[in-house]
């Protein structure tokens, strides 16, 4: 099958979208480091369905999303290095190839960097929970996770099918 390696330049919203998704995903990390001296012993470890803590846990466990957020971003950022190993139709060819490419990466780049703002959030909330300034995700939390999932995914599916 062709499979050309390219070196396709990123997009500018593929840009913006590191810079968002990385920018806040920094900044939660920052906000754990300084309110770790203030968290109490046990924080939330894991919500339910609508967004309730379902299960408290010690505050070493707020290490765990940066541990978990940094390594997707290492992983999907080098598969975004790598479109040529991505799935593709088999009318991919000399002509599309590039689009096939970019449409990919952009795909990947959004999942990723939604991935980032989630794990910003979830810090965010683990710590203002554990201080008592809030009680909840909020019940909105995991149909915004399934449609951060689906959007980019179904959207990168449709202009994938119009590529020619």
């Amino acid at each position: 099958m062709y499979r050309p390696i390219l070196k396709i330049p990123k997009t500018k919203s593929e840009k913006v979208w590191d810079c968002i998704g990385g920018g806040l995903f920094v900044l939660a990390i920052f906000y754990i480091v300084v309110m770790w001296s203030k968290l109490p012993d046990k924080i939330p470890g894991h919500f339910n369905g609508i967004g309730e803590v379902d299960r408290w846990g010690s505050k070493m466990e707020l290490i765990i999303l940066p541990i978990i957020g940094g390594f997707l971003w290492l992983v999907m950022t080098l598969l975004e290095k790598a479109p040529h190993m991505h799935n593709y139709p088999t009318r991919l060819n000399e002509q599309n190839v590039e689009a096939f490419y970019r449409n990919s990466r952009k795909i990947l780049n959004e999942v990723k960097n939604l991935c980032l703002i989630l794990f910003a959030f979830l810090s965010f909330q683990m710590v203002r929970i554990g201080l008592g300034d809030a009680d909840s995700l909020g019940w909105w939390f995991l149909p915004m996770v399934l449609l951060g999932a689906f959007i980019p995914t179904i959207k990168g599916f449709i202009t994938s099918s119009k590529i020619k």
